[in-house]
C-alpha cells in the first residue's frame, strides 16, 4: 500500500495515527472483556478504522456525523470521554441512554453525533433533514452519514439519495463496503460492479476510495467537504474495506474463505500506516510504545470508572417521564372575533398561523406547494412562505418522515402531510422506531407533526379510507390527536406544532367540508388530554371521537328521549380517561363508538380500563361498536354496511334496555 504525505504536517500525520490506534486498542480490550463476560455484545470495526477516523478528521467539530455500529473511531475521534462510552456499553447511568439501549444506539448533541437504530435505513433520511436545516439556516456545513453495503439494499437508502439529490443537500453518503452483510457476501447483495455506479441514476457525483488507506480517506474527504460547503450538493462515496471479525463476535468468520482473510490482513490500515510513519521518521519504536502505554492507561482508568459505577436502577416514575420531551404548554385563549368555517378551513388557518408564529417551521408533503395539497389545506402557502418552507416531496414517505426528524435534530420544526393516512404504512418504521423512541433512548426530541387525512364514508375504498390511529396509540412516545370539529382542530393543531414531541394529527376527510362551526380568527391553543362533554345526561355514557361524534349526535337527535353523556375524546394519546370514569360513575352504563374495526382499537382499551377501575359503578356490560373486521370496501352499500353508524343505534337501545 503506497503512502505519500500529501503536504500534511507531521502533527496531522501523527494525530491520524493516534486516532487510529485508540479505537483499535479499545476494541482489543473489549474482546477480552467479552470473553470474560463483562460486556454482553460487540460489533467489531477492526480493519475499518481508517474510514471513521479519516471522515471525522475531515469534518468540522460543528458538523453532524451519523455513524453505524462499526464506527468506534467516530466517537473516539470526536473526543467523547471513554468512561461514558464504557458505561454506555455496560448499560450504566453515565452512558448516553440511561441503560435503555446498547452499543452505539445513541446520539449526543454535544459531540454532534447521531447514532443508528437497528433498522439501518432511517438515519440516511435523518442526515437529509439535518443538512436541509443547515441549508435553510444558511450554515456552510456538511453532514456525513454511514451505511454498510448491505444497508444499500434498503428502500430508505434510495429514498434518501433521491431526496438529497433533488434538493441539493450537503450530505456525504459513506458506504463502508466490507464484503459481507453478516454472512451474506456482496455478490448476493447487489448485481452492479460498484455501489457508486448507482449515483448516476440520482444525478449525483460519486467516488470510490480505499477505505484502508488513512491518508487517502482523509485528504479526499477533506477536499470533498470543503467543496460541498461552497457548493452544497450530495456526494456518494464507497469505501472499499473488509470486516476482519464476525458481524458480531458470536457469529464468527467461518463463512469467509481463509485466503480472503489473509489477503485483507496484509492491508491492515494501522500496520501499514505505522510502517510508513516509521520510514518517514515521524514514528519511532519508542514513540509507539509510549503512545500505547498512554492509551492503555487511559482505557484502564476509564474502565475502572465505568465498572465502579452502580448498576442502573429502574424507577417507574422516571422511566415514564422520559418517554416524552418536557412540554411547558402555554395556553393561549381564543379571541372573541369568530367566523363560520369548515373543518378544512380551520386546519388551513391554524397551520398558516403556526407558520407565521414559527419561522423555523417547514411543511413537507406530496403536492403541498404549488398545488396546495390534494385537499387544498396549503393552498397559497407557497406564495406566503416560499418554496423553501413549503416543500413538495418525492413520493417516499419513509425518507420524508426521517428527513423531518433530521430537521428537528438540527433545530427546526416539521409538519409532514401524508396525502392520505393510509400511505403512512410506507413510512411506518421511522414513525414508530425513530420518532417515538428517540427521547426515551437518548433525550432527543422529535419536533414533528404528521397530518393524517383519514376515514371512510367517502367511497374511496381500502387504500384511501382507513382510520389507522390504533397503529400509533399502541406506540409509547407518540401523541395522537383526532378532532371532530373545526374549533378543536385549529386549537389542537397549534398545540401539536408547539409540542416538541411527535404528533399524529388525524383529520377526517368526510368532515372536511361538511362540518361548520364558529371559530376564533386569532391564534389560540387547546390542551391535549382533555376531552369535551358535548351533552350531559344520566342514562348512559357515550364515548367516541372523529366522525363517530357526528354519528352519535345524529342518533341522539333522532332519539331525543335518551339522556346521555356524550364525550368527544379529541386526543387519544394522551387519553382523558378521567372524564370517562366521571361519566360512568354518574350513568352506570358505557358504550364506546369507533370507526376503526373493533379488535385492537382504542375502544378495547377504554373498556378494559373502566372494567379494571370502575367495575362497581357499572349496571350493564360495556358495549363496543365499530366497523366490520374487513378492509374498508368501495361500493356504497358495502361501505354503509361496513361502517358502524346503523349498528350503533341498535346497540345503544339494547344497552339502555339492559
Amino acid at each position: 500500500m503506497h503512502y505519500a504525505k500529501h503536504q500534511l504536517t507531521e502533527e496531522t500525520l501523527f494525530k491520524l495515527y493516534k486516532d487510529l490506534l485508540r479505537p483499535r486498542m479499545i476494541e482489543e480490550k473489549m474482546l477480552v472483556l467479552l470473553r470474560q463476560g463483562k460486556i454482553s455484545k460487540w460489533f467489531s470495526g477492526i480493519g475499518q478504522e481508517a474510514i471513521s477516523v479519516g471522515v471525522v478528521n475531515a469534518l468540522n467539530q460543528d458538523e453532524y456525523v451519523l455513524p453505524m455500529h462499526r464506527n468506534l473511531g467516530v466517537f473516539t475521534t470526536r473526543g467523547i470521554p471513554l468512561h461514558r462510552l464504557f458505561a454506555q456499553w455496560q448499560g450504566k447511568m453515565s452512558g448516553f441512554t440511561k441503560g435503555r439501549d446498547r452499543s452505539f444506539h445513541f446520539g449526543t448533541q454535544t459531540y454532534k453525533i447521531v447514532g443508528m437504530i437497528s433498522h439501518l435505513g432511517p438515519q440516511l433520511g435523518v442526515a437529509d433533514g439535518i443538512a436541509l436545516a443547515a441549508k435553510l439556516q444558511h450554515k456552510k456545513t456538511v453532514t456525513a452519514v454511514f451505511t454498510g453495503e448491505g444497508g444499500t439494499s434498503e428502500g430508505d437508502f434510495h429514498e434518501a439519495l433521491n431526496i438529497a439529490s433533488v434538493w441539493d443537500l450537503p450530505v456525504i453518503f459513506c458506504i463502508e463496503n466490507n464484503g459481507y452483510g453478516l454472512s451474506t457476501p456482496t455478490r448476493e447483495q447487489y448485481n452492479c460492479k460498484n455501489l457508486v455506479d448507482r449515483a448516476v441514476g440520482y444525478g449525483m457525483e460519486s467516488y470510490t476510495i480505499n477505505g484502508n488507506h488513512i491518508i487517502e480517506v482523509y485528504t479526499k474527504l477533506k477536499a470533498i467537504a470543503e467543496d460541498i460547503r461552497k457548493n452544497p450538493r450530495p456526494v456518494l462515496i464507497e469505501f472499499k474495506t473488509f470486516r476482519m471479525r464476525g458481524h458480531e463476535e458470536a457469529s464468527g468468520t467461518k463463512y469467509v474463505p481463509e485466503e480472503l482473510m489473509a489477503e485483507w490482513a496484509k492491508k491492515d490500515p494501522i500496520a501499514n500506516y505505522e510502517a510508513f510513519l516509521l520510514d518517514e521518521g515521524i514514528l519511532t519504536p519508542e514513540k509507539i510504545e509510549a503512545l500505547r502505554i498512554e492509551i492503555d492507561g487511559q482505557i484502564n482508568d476509564h474502565l475502572k470508572l465505568a465498572f465502579a459505577e452502580a448498576e442502573v436502577e429502574s424507577e417507574e416514575a422516571q422511566e415514564l417521564s422520559d418517554v416524552y420531551a418536557p412540554f411547558g404548554e402555554e395556553a393561549i385563549e381564543p379571541g372573541k372575533v369568530v367566523e363560520r368555517i369548515r373543518l378544512v378551513d380551520a386546519i388551513s388557518n391554524g397551520l398558516r398561523q403556526s407558520m407565521e408564529k414559527h419561522s423555523n417551521l417547514v411543511i413537507m408533503g406530496q403536492d403541498v406547494a404549488d398545488y396546495g395539497g390534494v385537499f387544498k389545506i396549503t393552498e397559497g402557502f407557497m406564495d406566503a412562505f416560499g418554496k423553501e418552507r413549503v416543500r413538495n416531496t418525492p413520493i417516499c414517505e419513509s425518507g420524508i418522515v426521517s428527513t423531518a426528524m433530521g430537521l428537528s435534530i438540527n433545530g427546526m420544526k416539521a409538519v409532514v402531510e401524508m396525502q392520505f393516512a393510509d400511505f403512512v404504512s410506507s413510512g411506518f418504521n421511522p414513525v414508530v422506531n425513530y420518532l417515538a423512541k428517540s427521547h426515551y433512548r437518548w433525550g432527543e426530541k422529535a419536533d414533528v407533526v404528521i397530518r393524517m387525512p383519514c376515514g371512510g364514508d367517502v367511497g374511496a375504498g381500502p387504500f384511501h379510507s382507513q382510520t389507522n390511529e390504533a397503529w400509533f396509540t399502541k406506540t409509547p412516545g407518540l401523541k395522537v390527536a383526532y378532532p371532530a370539529f373545526p374549533y378543536d382542530a385549529k386549537g389542537l393543531l397549534a398545540t401539536a406544532v408547539n409540542d416538541p414531541n411527535p404528533v399524529l394529527f388525524f383529520e377526517h376527510k368526510a368532515l372536511y367540508r361538511s362540518v361548520y362551526q364558529n371559530v376564533p380568527t386569532d391564534y389560540y391553543t387547546l390542551p391535549f388530554g382533555k376531552a369535551r362533554v358535548l351533552r350531559e345526561g344520566t342514562d348512559v355514557s357515550i364515548v367516541t371521537y372523529g366522525a363517530g361524534v357526528h354519528w352519535a349526535l345524529a342518533t341522539l337527535e333522532k332519539q331525543a328521549h335518551i339522556s346521555a353523556d356524550l364525550i368527544d375524546l379529541r386526543t387519544l394519546a394522551p387519553l382523558d380517561i378521567e372524564a370517562v370514569y366521571a361519566s360512568v360513575e354518574k350513568t352506570g352504563k358505557l358504550i364506546i363508538l369507533q370507526e376503526d374495526s373493533l379488535f385492537g382499537g382504542i375502544a378495547s382499551d377504554i373498556s378494559a380500563m373502566v372494567t379494571e377501575n370502575r367495575f362497581t359503578c357499572l349496571d350493564a356490560p360495556i358495549r363496543r361498536v365499530a366497523s366490520l373486521e374487513t378492509p374498508i370496501p368501495f361500493a356504497k352499500n358495502l361501505e354503509d354496511n361496513y361502517l358502524p353508524k346503523s349498528r350503533f343505534e341498535k346497540a345503544l337501545q339494547e344497552l339502555l334496555a339492559y
